[in-house]
């Protein structure tokens, strides 16, 4: 009869042990949309928590705030910087260097002359005017000393093209710093998972978006991901159209000033963080496909898959570095 009893006892413990809840939370930031999935063996909601690291970040790094330490800097205050922005400035060299400058955050002021960034177009496009401000470009003249940024008067400092990435990566630290194992973070199609999705019981799926200039949405393909983050940069997303029809993206190409001239629809890149995958998606949109091959050669730790146009004006796809199928 004991034992009975203590088989009974051990199987009410199993029956009665707390399942990990499964939580969902979204929400506007950074001019798009975030969302986020995580197990939680306690119910903790952490939107408020998520809200005040997203402050932060914008208030470090966000050019579409006046007041922001970034926006400061570019007004040539000397102003101490962050945690958060010492952090990007220095991979951002990295990459810069790693690169050999395609990649390049100092290209912003370029990127308002062509229209695309926070304070619209300045001035009509000629060469001078590009060669003029292709003077203030270049990422090797800028410093970071005793927590104060070292450049150049003139130069406009720009992390759009990683700060959104290193976003996803301070919520994925925040959930790692409460014990959880298992999430899904995505801020405007930029990623990073970790464990498995525990409600389905499978491995996290994202999709890939098809490139199509009139905004429909729909995936070239869904792949599974586990302990790495995706970023995807396309030049279907953000164009201009001139007065004579022709369409211009908005990945500069940071030798010439003008937008780069590529068959490169979208470029996605696996890495183990997102800031590290959203910078090189954007350095491979401008390097061009035999440039991209060669790199990742060298960089197998980068999985790279891209969509492009072949010269009969039909879309193809190519994968690197074993890029999930």
């Amino acid at each position: 009869m004991k034992n009975i009893f203590y088989l009974i006892f051990i199987a009410t413990l199993f029956a009665c042990k707390h399942e990990p809840k499964n939580i969902k939370l979204s929400g506007p930031v950074f001019g798009t949309s975030y969302s986020v999935q995580y197990h939680s063996e306690h119910d903790v909601n952490y939107q408020k928590q998520f809200d005040s690291l997203f402050n932060v970040v914008n208030q470090s790094m966000s050019t579409y705030i006046p007041d922001s330490k970034i926006s400061r800097i570019n007004k040539g205050e000397a102003i101490e910087v962050d945690t958060h922005f010492t952090r990007v400035f220095e991979k951002a060299k990295q990459i810069y260097r790693t690169t050999e400058g395609a990649f390049d955050p100092t290209i912003g002021a370029v990127v308002n002359a062509w229209d695309f960034g926070p304070e619209g177009k300045i001035m009509n496009i000629d060469s001078t005017a590009i060669n003029s401000l292709m003077k203030s470009v270049g990422f090797n003249r800028m410093g970071l000393r005793d927590n104060r940024i070292i450049k150049n008067k003139v130069t406009f400092i720009d992390f759009n093209a990683i700060a959104k990435g290193y976003g996803v990566d301070v919520i994925g630290e925040f959930l790692e710093q409460k014990n959880i194992t298992d999430y899904i973070v995505e801020i405007g199609g930029e990623i990073r998972v970790r464990g498995i999705n525990l409600e389905k019981k499978s491995s996290w799926k994202v999709g890939i978006d098809d490139p199509n200039f009139e905004g429909e949405q729909s995936y070239s393909k869904v792949i599974p991901l586990q302990d790495e983050a995706m970023a995807t940069s396309g030049t279907y997303r953000k164009f201009k159209i001139d007065e004579n029809g022709n369409r211009y993206a908005h990945i500069i190409d940071t030798k010439s000033g003008y937008p780069s001239k590529t068959n490169i629809l979208s470029v996605s890149v696996l890495a183990e963080d997102c800031m590290t995958a959203d910078a090189y998606a954007t350095a491979f949109q401008a390097m061009g496909i035999d440039k991209v091959k060669t790199f990742a050669e060298r960089h197998s730790e980068l999985k790279v898959f891209i969509i492009f146009e072949n010269e009969a004006k039909e879309l193809e796809t190519l994968s690197l570095n074993n890029f999930p199928q």
